[in-house]
């Protein structure tokens, strides 16, 4: 029903910059009200981790690996989240996910959902 489609990975050396950015597509049904965003990322032969989150009301909260360098946002208007990274270093490497918990028209709080998207690549190298 819901898609999230992700952009803005790539390869970049140590202290370089990347923006990401992941919109949430509805197939059939028009979204309601996406409640909160969220970015994540996994690097190989780890768990998944929680990197960044904002909920409706714009409050945000930050892992503590992020250390001012990263900055969450959204476009509401546009049902899109951007992940800003700064200073990005080696072990930044990882593929990043984006998770909205969303609400289709036509539905209650009760039927909302999450939904990830495909992932993309971030590769820090010098």
């Amino acid at each position: 029903q819901v898609q999230l489609v992700e952009s803005g990975g790539g390869t970049v050396q140590p202290g370089g910059s990347l923006r990401l950015a992941c919109t949430a597509r509805a197939n059939s049904s028009r979204i309601s009200r996406i409640y909160g965003m969220g970015w994540y990322r996994q690097a190989p032969g780890k768990g998944r981790e929680l990197v960044a989150v904002i909920d409706v009301r714009g409050r945000i909260n930050y892992a503590a690996f992020v250390k001012g360098r990263f900055t969450i946002s959204s476009d509401n208007a546009e049902n899109t989240a951007f992940l800003q990274m700064n200073s990005l270093q080696p072990e930044d490497t990882a593929v990043y996910l984006c998770n909205f918990h969303v609400q289709l028209e036509d539905t209650d709080y009760s039927d909302s959902f999450g939904v990830w998207g495909q992932g993309t690549q971030v590769t820090v190298s010098s």
